[in-house]
Formats: structure tokens, C-alpha cells, sequence
């Protein structure tokens, strides 16, 4: 049994329901790694801040005036890191008793693992996506159309087709566990405050990877992961991902425009009128209706309007 010595980072807001099993779940007796709690509250609208006094008195806590976004909050923390290892964690990711453990364990046996994901799955035991490729231009207008069954040489972002039950080195693993080495943040930093929210940690395993570290899977524990919790206490989310698509686009900009430089963008601004031009033809062909076609117009409206806003993807608008 290794207990090493760990920092908690958890970002909140608007999620004050969730705080107490969170944190139990992580208290649980099994989970018998010493652990310190570092928490941002990132303006929350609810009683938040109550629910963190009296559910995580130990913490240290931060409450910001506005909400900053989730990379930057959690930026806020590493300067009050003190163990040899940081831990992200969603206030809607609920450990098993066994997972702080295991996963410590792991990376006190694997010293050139930067980074460590788990085995995520839905409130009813779902699999979700938990080993993922980086995303490209061509990869993620594949996946938007449909089309990546006709392009099986491409790797697509969320490869589901394999069993999952073993450890594997990957592209990048979600932020809702996210296990790093602090050898690895004093090394490479944390997230670029760029991003208000999304590709954060895409963004930041393409430079831990760079960096020469690995970024791992471990699939002998699971984390059960609701998602969306915070995102959809400001706008009603997109009903496949889940997410605020005018955040993600944005975000996506920001990375193709910075790992894949000015015609890496303009190919993947090329795709997306493509693609929309595409899921348009089929939602006529099919007889969706007018809002299905609308729904094509007004992401590629939007997404052209992001990049005129971002200064084509070089700042963010937020």
C-alpha cells in the first residue's frame, strides 16, 4: 500500500447537491491515501459555498467574484500544491473505494506516467469514453458527419471498439479524474487559460506527451461520471454531447488553430461548412424538418462568427 502524498483539486459551481458524495466517496475507508482538499468555487448561484463550510470544513477553499472558467480555477490552485501528486476531480465523479489507491499505486510503480485516466462509466453503468485520440481537423468533421465508417485507416477521438480492461498508453484521458504527476505540472504548467472550457485537457496531455511523459489508461478501478451537472446551470446543453457548443467551438478553434497552426485552421473551417452542407442534405433527404436544416446554418454561423471574434482562433472571447 503506497500512500503518497496528494493534492485534491476540485472546481465547483452550481453544483451544491453534489458536494457531500463526492466527498464521501472519496472518504471512504478503503481509500486510505492521505489527502488534501483544495477547492475553487467559481461564483456559484446556489448555496455552494454553505454546502463546501459544512460538508469540507478542512478545505482550502477559494471563491472567486466570477466564474473564471475551469482551467483558470484550477490554474489558481497549483501555486497552493504541496504533494507529489495532484488529483482533478468533477464534483460529479464519484471514486470507488479503491481508486485513489490503485491509481497511486500505479503511478508510484510507473514513474514515467505524467498522467493517469480511469475507467469512466454513466449513472446506470454505461461505458463512457475514457482513452481518447486527439482530435484533428478530418477526424472530428468524420465523426460529425457519419462518415468515419468509410475511413477506417483515420483514428477516431472515442475509439470504443476494444475491451477496455486493460492499461493502455493513450492521446489524452477526460478531466474529470485526472492524475498528475506534480513533477510533470512543475515541468509543463497546467492548463492554458485560454480555454474558458473544454480542450483543456486535450490541450495539456499534446504537451505533457511532448514533454516526453506518457499520458495512461488504467482501467482496474471505475469512477462513476454523470457529467454536464455544472455546464447546464447556464444553457441548455447539446443533446448528443452533452455540452455548451458555442464553449466547444471555441475551444476547438483555439486548439487546431495552435497545434495545427493557420492551415490546419482553414482546413477544419473548410470541413465544417462541408459538413454542415452534408448533415443538412441528409436532414432534407430524410425529412427532419426545417429546424434540422436550420440547426446545419447556425453552426456553421456560429462557428464563423468565433473565428472573427477570436481574431482567427489567437484569443478567446471570454
Amino acid at each position: 500500500m503506497v500512500s503518497a502524498p496528494l493534492d485534491v483539486l476540485v472546481v465547483n459551481y452550481n453544483t451544491a447537491n453534489l458536494l457531500q458524495p463526492m466527498f464521501e466517496a472519496l472518504r471512504q475507508p478503503e481509500s486510505a491515501s492521505p489527502a488534501r482538499y483544495l477547492v475553487v468555487d467559481n461564483a456559484s448561484g446556489d448555496n455552494s459555498l454553505e454546502r463546501l463550510a459544512a460538508v469540507c470544513p478542512e478545505a482550502l477553499l477559494l471563491a472567486n467574484a466570477d466564474n473564471v472558467g475551469f482551467g483558470r480555477a484550477n490554474n489558481q490552485l497549483v501555486e497552493h500544491l504541496q504533494g507529489k501528486y495532484a488529483l482533478l476531480l468533477n464534483t460529479d465523479a464519484f471514486v470507488a473505494p479503491d481508486t485513489l489507491q490503485k491509481t497511486l499505486d500505479y503511478m508510484e510503480a510507473h514513474p514515467d506516467c505524467g498522467v493517469l485516466g480511469v475507467k469512466l462509466v454513466g449513472r446506470e453503468g454505461d461505458l463512457q469514453p475514457s482513452c481518447r485520440y486527439f482530435p484533428t481537423p478530418l477526424n472530428v468533421f468524420l465523426s460529425r458527419t457519419g462518415l468515419e465508417r468509410f475511413f477506417p485507416m483515420v483514428k477516431r477521438v472515442d475509439d470504443m471498439a476494444w475491451d477496455h480492461a486493460s492499461v493502455r498508453e493513450c492521446d489524452w484521458v477526460p478531466g474529470c479524474y485526472y492524475l498528475i504527476r506534480r513533477e510533470v505540472i512543475d515541468q509543463v504548467g497546467l492548463f492554458d487559460p485560454r480555454y474558458f472550457l473544454y480542450y483543456e485537457e486535450v490541450d495539456h496531455c499534446k504537451r505533457v506527451k511532448q514533454a516526453g511523459w506518457k499520458v495512461v489508461y488504467y482501467p482496474h478501478t471505475t469512477v462513476v461520471h454523470i457529467g454536464g451537472e455544472s455546464a447546464k446551470s447556464i444553457v441548455e446543453l447539446n443533446a448528443v454531447s452533452r455540452q455548451i457548443p458555442r464553449l466547444q467551438i471555441e475551444s476547438e478553434l483555439l486548439y487546431f488553430r495552435k497545434h495545427h497552426g493557420l492551415p490546419g485552421l482553414a482546413f477544419h473551417m473548410s470541413l465544417v461548412s462541408l459538413g454542415d452542407l452534408i448533415l443538412a442534405l441528409k436532414a432534407l433527404l430524410k425529412g427532419r424538418g426545417r429546424a434540422a436544416i436550420a440547426a446545419c446554418w447556425q453552426h456553421t454561423r456560429v462557428t464563423w462568427a468565433l473565428l472573427r471574434d477570436t481574431k482567427l482562433a489567437t484569443q478567446p472571447t471570454r
